[in-house]
């Protein structure tokens, strides 16, 4: 179930009364993002096996089908969902491709209410959600009072049998068998909580057939158990009633797999322990590179992955504070330590060894996965409660990052703004010209991302994605430039319309599901023609998975478009994937273009790298070439193309425009 099933919380806005459920077939983390960026706690899914259940269990209003590339699994799922979205006066939102849309009419006699066509933005699709949700709420079908129920939570305990049986919803919610034994329940249950439980049952002595107690539970939050006691069969039955919001089930079962609390509970044992008079130490952990491993290795492996983190975390903070410290997750990729009476001598330990414990590589769906860490800490003070002791460990968090080489602004200061910055258009593109050595014409053109920040100024396209993957927002990023770049590539004025134009896609691309499909519909959507892109992939995106690398260039070079390998040179470059890949050019890092006027042990590397390529047949382009010197050696060496400061920056159409014009 983890790797079909996702929930996205909304992005930097408050979030609706009621999540909304997404079924997508290829693209369901890019229309769950889209969904979240509107308002909305989504629950999503990839397949459709158990769809109605799963719906009417998430309490969602509105259903959203994507069929886009998948017309008959979307429609196989509109008719599973068409009876329950009807008996709960729901709303089902269908995405089709624009050729498709003339088959909505099927898609209508299996219950749908609203469609949207491709080409769609995010703008379009959270507006789309939107109609749907007015349509529920004028037809009264639904309402968060009345809206649809899931199966009930609770378990039954026989003395004479001394077995304990769960309902399945329990023990979905709880990652436990239906039939544990009583120590895998007590396992969920704080110390204190058990205390509970206990007074609870000793008040069920004959007299009293039913009590009831409120407690958390890992991955639910709060709830409240009814205890009902059957004299007659000494039998015990218990109704486990979630306070608020139903949760979703895939978010509990999820928390409940690394073994962590869930964040409310956390804040809730802290208070408990100010109010006590103690005094709380907490740390806050996140993550820096869980989505891309995530996205790479896909959501199984993520489990995997946050499990092996809890439990490092958790072995090492109870060494370092005592086996009364706590480890909650908090968020996607967060994570929270807090312990009794810890200072800041005894805090200051625990985050080093943690640091050093993280820092340590893991194992992820079979190969080594590495992860970046960032650790802050707090320790209470006399006014603290939980939330302002919180606060300030995540104002140090934040305050945490590192200006980029070269006095840039600090990535986490940008990490917060990158939403409303694409939505506001701040995230424009530029062209660098590529030019032909033997001739001097620019024969196309590098798509550079670039962010016009209000205070920082102009940013560039390492530092803009860098900051993207933090906020775990790199492929809508990437889908944004994209999509920018190609439509105003379609739009250039007659003198460019020779030019061609290279786009790039990222390691976190590589590992989308049907990202070839996508990339192309955004392709024909914009105009631009096929044959006139290439794509550019660094070695780091081939690397992290060289087969599903492979495929992908396979798809878009048979559909006309051209590939080149970017940056290459760098990090670990290997010879053997070149005569592997299907590639067109390769492109050679600018630190090696520079290098040919060093030493003659680094121009012989140029040559070899050089003649290599030629061999293959492969075209090479030089990057960041700045002088003379260094394009004539490149030159003699049988470089074909290059691109750098010695031709021109990254500039816009107008200047481009000019440019070609004085090269003609």
């Amino acid at each position: 179930m983890s790797d079909d099933f996702t929930v996205i919380d909304a992005v930097n806005v408050p979030s609706q009364e009621a999540p909304v459920f997404v079924l997508s077939f290829r693209q369901r983390d890019e229309v769950a993002a889209a969904a979240a960026g509107g308002g909305w706690r989504v629950v999503a899914a990839r397949r459709s096996e158990g769809a109605e259940h799963r719906f009417i269990s998430s309490g969602a209003a509105v259903a959203v089908i994507d069929a886009r590339g998948a017309m008959s699994d979307g429609l196989e799922a509109a008719k599973m969902l068409g009876g329950a979205i009807e008996a709960h006066g729901a709303a089902m939102l269908i995405l089709v491709s624009q050729s498709d849309a003339v088959h909505m009419r099927h898609f209508y006699d299996a219950g749908a209410t609203h469609f949207l066509s491709s080409p769609m933005s995010s703008a379009a699709m959270a507006h789309a959600i939107r109609f749907a949700l007015r349509h529920v709420e004028r037809l009264a079908g639904w309402s968060k009072e009345a809206g649809p129920a899931g199966e009930p939570m609770g378990w039954r305990y026989d003395p004479d049998l001394k077995s304990l049986q769960l309902t399945p919803a329990l023990a979905g919610l709880l990652a436990l068998p239906e039939a544990p034994g009583l120590r895998a329940l007590y396992r969920k249950l704080d110390r204190a909580d058990w205390q509970l439980a206990r007074a609870a049952l000793r008040r069920l002595d004959g007299t009293v057939a039913s009590t009831a107690f409120a407690h958390d539970l890992p991955g639910i939050g709060r709830v409240v158990q009814h205890l009902q006691y059957d004299s007659a069969t000494g039998r015990l039955h218990a109704l486990v009633e979630a306070l608020g919001v139903a949760p979703d089930a895939s978010a509990a079962v999820r928390d409940a797999l690394t073994g962590a609390r869930d964040g409310p509970s956390a804040r809730r044992w802290i208070d408990r322990r100010l109010s006590e008079g103690g005094n709380v130490g907490a740390i806050l952990i996140g993550l820096t590179r869980f989505e891309t491993v995530n996205t790479a290795y896909g959501r199984a492996a993520g489990d995997e992955l946050l499990r092996a983190v809890s439990r490092r975390v958790a072995e090492v903070a109870r060494e370092a504070l005592g086996k009364t410290a706590i480890v909650a997750r908090i968020g996607g990729s967060e994570f929270l330590v807090a312990s009794d009476d810890a200072d800041d001598d005894t805090l200051a330990a625990a985050v080093a060894r943690l640091e050093e414990a993280l820092s340590r590589p893991f194992v992820a769906g079979g190969a080594i996965a590495p992860l970046g860490a960032r650790l802050a800490s707090a320790a209470s003070g006399p006014e603290d409660n939980a939330a302002t002791l919180l606060r300030r460990a995540s104002e140090t968090l934040l305050g945490d990052g590192s200006p980029r080489e070269g006095g840039g602004p600090p990535i986490d200061a940008l990490v917060g703004n990158i939403h409303h910055a694409l939505e506001r258009g701040e995230i424009g593109v530029l062209f660098q010209p590529q030019v032909a050595i033997a001739t001097g014409q620019v024969i196309g053109v590098e798509a550079l991302a670039r962010w016009q920040h209000p205070q920082f100024g102009e940013i560039g396209a390492e530092t803009l994605f860098a900051a993207a993957e933090r906020a775990g927002l790199e492929a809508t990023l990437s889908d944004h430039v994209q999509r920018r770049a190609l439509y105003t590539a379609a739009n250039w004025p007659s003198s460019l319309a020779k030019l061609r134009l290279s786009i790039n896609v990222t390691a976190a691309d590589v590992a989308r599901p049907g990202f070839a499909d996508s990339l192309l519909g955004r392709v024909d959507a914009s105009g631009f023609p096929r044959a006139r892109l290439t794509v550019e992939i660094t070695e780091g995106g081939i690397m992290a998975d060289l087969s599903e690398a492979s495929r992908l260039l396979g798809e878009l070079r048979a559909a006309k478009c051209r590939v080149a390998i970017d940056d290459f040179g760098t990090g670990y470059s290997s010879l053997a994937y070149l005569k592997a890949l299907p590639l067109d050019y390769l492109k050679i890092d600018k630190r090696l273009s520079q290098d040919i006027t060093g030493s003659a042990r680094d121009r012989v590397v140029v040559r070899g790298v050089i003649d290599m390529a030629r061999s293959l047949g492969l075209s090479v382009i030089a990057e960041g070439v700045e002088t003379k010197g260094q394009l004539d050696l490149l030159a003699k060496e049988g470089c074909q193309y290059f691109q750098g400061y010695l031709c021109s920056e990254a500039i816009d159409v107008p200047a481009l425009a000019q440019l070609v014009s004085r090269a003609a």
